[in-house]
């Protein structure tokens, strides 16, 4: 079982979006068409076959606006389910209910798809040392949940902010005149709990980054006989990410050529919401 998010982390999402759906008035239609004290019954329903991620974005958008409906939750973050799943049940005032279940939906089918995509990428470079990582790619305001997703599909989380990591990128080695110079720099600000990851972008530059021996090294776009010449040169001496230009088309073969890390952007900017729907029962 994923570890779950604390609900303190994710209720404000929610409530955003839920201020952001009522506006000014509220749910002027479930008010015009639903008789006050009415009480209804529905599933959330997966069409698709998935991954769950954001279950908990379902108690906390009906919660918030009928404090005494009934929820039960049916599977876990990080379980996978097939098309027709029950992911969850709800009774509640038919009135509040109608108005949460988008923004519940929205958040559900945004997370689950990232998890989803995430598993297919992991699925893809099975049995090799590879793992699938996420970057800094997220929708603004969604990026813990979205990171939390990513974990749910079996990834792991790149740095989570500018604050807690170094990640040297070419305009930072361009600015600072040279890749080792700007490891140099990088490792004498570093705590001894932050580590210093370099990004480069030929094996010139990988040579230079090697003698200053930085935790990470992040190769750029490069190709698959580069990589395989980077596993070789670097001897396990520092992790190595490859990054740009990968799908899960070219991810088996980035991974086989021994590098420990692939980041892959599309994780979170890419991925299509799962198809998760609200059924009346």
């Amino acid at each position: 079982m994923i570890r779950a998010l604390p609900d303190i982390v994710i209720e404000p999402v929610v409530r955003m979006a839920l201020a952001e759906d009522l506006g000014r008035a509220g749910d002027v239609t479930a008010a015009a068409c639903i008789p006050e004290g009415a009480r209804m019954k529905a599933v959330f329903a997966a069409r698709k076959p998935g991954v769950l991620a954001g279950i908990r974005c379902v108690p906390l958008a009906v919660l918030a606006l009928d404090p005494n409906a009934t929820i039960s939750l049916k599977l876990n973050d990080g379980d996978a389910f097939g098309g027709g799943a029950v992911l969850a049940e709800v009774e509640a005032d038919a009135r509040a209910f109608l108005s949460a279940e988008r923004t519940a939906l929205n958040l559900l089918g945004r997370l689950s798809g990232i998890a989803t995509l995430t598993r297919a990428y992991v699925d893809a470079v099975a049995g090799t040392k590879a793992h699938i990582a996420d970057t800094r790619k997220t929708t603004p305001g969604l990026r813990a949940l979205e990171k939390h997703a990513v974990l749910c599909g079996g990834g792991l989380n790149h740095r989570f902010g500018l604050d807690d990591a170094i990640l040297i990128k070419d305009n930072h080695v361009a600015v600072c005149g040279g890749v080792g110079e700007a490891v140099r720099r990088a490792k004498a600000a570093a705590g001894h709990l932050m580590k210093v990851e370099v990004e480069v972008d030929g094996l010139d530059q990988l040579a230079e980054a090697l003698a200053e021996t930085p935790d990470v090294i992040m190769l750029d776009n490069f190709t698959l006989p580069m990589l395989r010449e980077a596993v070789a040169l670097t001897a396990g001496r520092v992790v190595l990410e490859a990054s740009g230009g990968v799908n899960l088309e070219t991810v088996r073969g980035i991974a086989e050529t021994g590098v420990d890390v692939i980041s892959v952007g599309a994780l979170t900017h890419s991925a299509a919401s799962l198809d998760i729907g609200l059924d009346a029962i």
